[in-house]
C-alpha cells in the first residue's frame, strides 16, 4: 500500500514538473473541466493581479492551439459591453474548444474552435466583470482609459507567467463595445514598445467583430437596418431620418436628441418588439423562464433555431455557477457575493466614453504598419454592417489608402461566406454572410475561415474553385 503511494506522489509530482517545464504556471494548469470530452491541448485559468495595493485581479482563461501550440500565434479575444465578459462569450459560446451541453452539467466539443489556427487567450475585464474583481469598491467606478491601463498591466504580467509567449505574433481582437477597447489597448502597447528598450510586444494585427466604433454613424446604421429588412413601416424610418441628426446622439439616455426624434425612435424599438433578438434577426429567442425550469429539472434546453442553440447563453451561465467548475478553472477565489453572470450590471461605466470617436486610434496603429480587420455578422441589427463599412472606407480615404480588392464576395465550402474589401494591403472590410453580432455563434465554419486567413495573413478567397454549370 505504502509503495503504491509513494508512486502516485512521484506521478503527481512529475506531472508538476511537466507543466512547470513548458514555462506555463502550474498552479493554473486546468486538469480537465467537469463533463469535458477528452481533449490533446492543455487549459490554463487563474488570476493576474493588475493592481496588488487596491487588491484587483483579472480573471483570464487561456487554451493552447490544438496542434503544434509551439507554431502558432497568440490571440487575446476581449468581449464588449461594457462589463460583459469573454470567458462567457468568446470561449464558451462563440468560438472557444468547448460549449455547455443542453442540461448546463457537461460541455461538448466545438470542432470549429479558433484554437485549430491560434492560442486563444480571454479576459474578464475590467474588474467587476465576471470573476474579475477589486477589494477598492471605487474601482468599480471605471471606464475606457482604466480598462486599457489595467489590460496593458494585464500583458506584461501574463508574459511573466507565460515567458515563451513574449516574442510570439500577438493579434488583438474583439468584438462590440471591444470596438473601444481593442485599438485602445494596441495604442497602448504601440506606447510601450516605443517607450521601451527591452520588452516589446509583437503585435501582428486586430480584428474586430460587429465594432462600436463611431457613435454618430453606428446608431443611425440600426434604423437603417430596421427600415431596410422590413423591421418598421416606411412613416417610421422616414420620421427618424427628418427628425434625428445623430451627430447630436450620446450614448447615455435619454441621447441628446429632440423630443420627436427619441419619440421615433422608441416607436421603432416597439414595432421590432420583445420576440425579435436584435443581435441576429433571423434566429428565434430562447424563452427564459422555460429554460431555466427545465436546467433545475435536469433536462436538456436546447433550442435549436437554424441549426444553432439559442438557449446556450442560459446553459452557460447554470454550468458556470457550479462550485466543480469554478474549483476546477481555479475562480471566484473571493468568494464573490453574486453568482456569475455574463454582464455586470452594477459595474459603473463611465457611459460617455461610448461618444468617443475610435477612428483616429485606427489611423495611428494603420500608421504603424499593423493589419487591421472589422468584420461583421449581416444579421446584427445593433452594430450593423452598414455603419462599419461606411466607417472603414472614410479611415481608408484619411490615410488616402488604394482599394487594392474591390468589394466583392468571400468564397468559402464553394458558397458564398460574404463580401469582402481591402484597403492599402492593410485595412480589410469583410462581412460573414448569415452571421449573428456575434459572429462565430451563427456561423461557425465561416468565422473559422475568415479568422485563420486574418492570422495567416491570407486574404480570403474570391472564387469557389468550381463553376456553377459544371
Amino acid at each position: 500500500m505504502g509503495m503504491a503511494w509513494h508512486c502516485i506522489s512521484l506521478l503527481v509530482i512529475l506531472a508538476g514538473l511537466m507543466v512547470r517545464g513548458n514555462g506555463f504556471p502550474a498552479e493554473d494548469f486546468v486538469e480537465a473541466l467537469p463533463g469535458q470530452p477528452k481533449v490533446g491541448f492543455k487549459q490554463y485559468a487563474g488570476y493576474i493581479d493588475v493592481d496588488v495595493k487596491a487588491g484587483r485581479s483579472l480573471f483570464y482563461y487561456f487554451v493552447e492551439a490544438e496542434k503544434d501550440p509551439d507554431q502558432k500565434p497568440l490571440a487575446l479575444w476581449l468581449n464588449g459591453g461594457p462589463g460583459c465578459s469573454s470567458i462567457g462569450g468568446g470561449a464558451f459560446t462563440e468560438f472557444g474548444p468547448f460549449f455547455p451541453r443542453g442540461d448546463g452539467r457537461a460541455l461538448r466539443r466545438n470542432k470549429m474552435s479558433w484554437n485549430r489556427a491560434s492560442n486563444l487567450l480571454f479576459v474578464e475585464s475590467p474588474a467587476g466583470v465576471g470573476w474579475s474583481y477589486s477589494n477598492t469598491s471605487s474601482d468599480y467606478n471605471t471606464g475606457d482609459a482604466n480598462t486599457a491601463r489595467d489590460m496593458h498591466i494585464f500583458m506584461m504580467e501574463w508574459f511573466k507567467k507565460f515567458p515563451s509567449f513574449r516574442s510570439r505574433a500577438l493579434f488583438l481582437t474583439g468584438e462590440s463595445y471591444a470596438g473601444h477597447y481593442i485599438p485602445q489597448l494596441a495604442v497602448a502597447l504601440l506606447d510601450h514598445n516605443a517607450d521601451s528598450k527591452d520588452f516589446k510586444f509583437n503585435i501582428k494585427g486586430v480584428a474586430m467583430g460587429n465594432p462600436l466604433l463611431k457613435l454618430d454613424r453606428d446608431v443611425p446604421a440600426t434604423y437603417e437596418y430596421f427600415w431596410s429588412h422590413g423591421m418598421i413601416s416606411d412613416e417610421v424610418g422616414l420620421a427618424i431620418m427628418n427628425n434625428c441628426d445623430f451627430e447630436d446622439y450620446t450614448y447615455p439616455s435619454p441621447h441628446n436628441v429632440t423630443e420627436a426624434c427619441n419619440s421615433a425612435i422608441s416607436q421603432a424599438n416597439q414595432i421590432v418588439g420583445d420576440y425579435i433578438n436584435n443581435y441576429d434577426v433571423i434566429l428565434d429567442v430562447c424563452y427564459p423562464s422555460i429554460v431555466e425550469q427545465e436546467l433545475r429539472l435536469k433536462k436538456l434546453a436546447t433550442k435549436i433555431s437554424l441549426g444553432v442553440d439559442v438557449c446556450m447563453t442560459y446553459e452557460r451561465r447554470f454550468y458556470f455557477n457550479l462550485p466543480e467548475v469554478q474549483k476546477a478553472l481555479h475562480a471566484n477565489r473571493t468568494n464573490l457575493p453574486h453568482g456569475w453572470s455574463m454582464c455586470n450590471d452594477d459595474l459603473n461605466y463611465t457611459q460617455a466614453d461610448g461618444n468617443l470617436d475610435m477612428l483616429p486610434l485606427l489611423k495611428q496603429i494603420l500608421q504603424s504598419g499593423i493589419p487591421v480587420w472589422v468584420f461583421s455578422g449581416d444579421q446584427d441589427s445593433v452594430v450593423p454592417l452598414l455603419g462599419s463599412r461606411t466607417l472603414v472606407r472614410e479611415l481608408a480615404h484619411d490615410l488616402h489608402l488604394q482599394t487594392t480588392v474591390p468589394y466583392g464576395a468571400w468564397f468559402h465550402k464553394r458558397q458564398v461566406g460574404g463580401w469582402v474589401t481591402e484597403y492599402g494591403n492593410l485595412l480589410t472590410f469583410a462581412t460573414v454572410r448569415g452571421a449573428a453580432h456575434m459572429v462565430p455563434f451563427a456561423q461557425p465554419s465561416r468565422a473559422l475561415h475568415l479568422f485563420s486567413s486574418f492570422v495567416r495573413g491570407w486574404r480570403l478567397p474570391n472564387t469557389t474553385q468550381t463553376r456553377m454549370d459544371d
